[in-house]
């Protein structure tokens, strides 16, 4: 058997188990998180945040198993990490976004399937929240338009919650 064909063996067996794991963690990860009564835009970032480190394990066994060397990982992941923190302090509102949507994950009153409402005096619009995304909040309106909201501007803006998805909580005005 020649070195190629056991580095495509051995690739082969790592996106297998690699896919395994990702559909296991998925599995895995929203049910206990069902049972500790999240939303589930907060159970999709969690696992979202789950299966990014899981594929970064996955590409690295990759780089090892066809024979890049730890210096040539090193330098290509440090240019990498150079571009994207050039990248982010060019465009800061992609940090601030990234940062909004921490703290929208873990305190803010809106939620996946509420109803808001915008008060800002050039941006009168409501609609559903059917997405929290890393970037963007997506509501859709009564015209079925998508509209998307950066995350920094849920702390920039007013915003009333209309009708909430869960009665329990209590409505913000």
């Amino acid at each position: 058997m020649e070195a190629y064909e056991l580095q495509i063996i051995e690739s082969l067996i790592i996106l297998g188990v690699y896919i395994l794991l990702y559909f296991t963690f998925k599995t895995v990860i929203n049910n206990s998180l069902k049972k500790t009564r999240l939303e589930r835009g907060r159970r999709k970032m969690a696992i979202r945040s789950v299966q990014l480190f899981s594929t970064i394990t996955a590409i690295i066994l990759l780089t090892g198993v066809w024979g890049f060397k730890q210096n040539e990982i090193a330098i290509f992941a440090s240019s990498i990490l150079t571009a994207l923190g050039i990248a982010f302090f060019a465009q800061w509102s992609l940090l601030s976004n990234i940062t909004s949507s921490i703290l929208i994950f873990f305190n803010h009153p809106v939620k996946l399937g509420d109803s808001i409402k915008v008060l800002h005096k050039d941006y009168q619009f409501e609609g559903e929240v059917i997405e929290l995304s890393y970037f963007f909040v997506h509501l859709k309106t009564k015209e079925n338009q998508i509209i998307t909201i950066p995350n920094s501007h849920f702390f920039d803006k007013s915003f009333s919650v209309i009708e909430n998805q869960d009665a329990s909580r209590p409505q913000i005005k």
